[in-house]
């Protein structure tokens, strides 16, 4: 995956999580959990998502690291090129 993909990729589950917010109006370093009043269930279900959609796992002792947009794509685009 490229950042590009993957950005769009997390974009659209962010979408699909949240549809009534504008992503566009989020900053890329807001915390998301907090911007998009998304919940451990939630959350859970979107770290799903992302396994679902990209093929990464993300191990739980990570989630604190997945705040920002930023965050979860620079994460991911380091899983994706094994650094992770």
């Amino acid at each position: 995956m490229t950042t590009s993909t993957t950005e769009a990729t997390v974009r659209r589950l962010l979408r699909e999580l949240r549809p009534e917010i504008d992503l566009d109006t989020v900053p890329r370093d807001a915390a998301l959990r907090e911007e998009l009043d998304v919940d451990s269930m939630d959350f859970l279900n979107f770290v799903i998502a992302i396994d679902e959609a990209t093929g990464i796992e993300i191990p739980e002792d990570d989630y604190g690291e997945l705040i920002s947009l930023d965050d979860l794509v620079g994460y991911l685009d380091a899983r994706a090129a094994g650094a992770g």
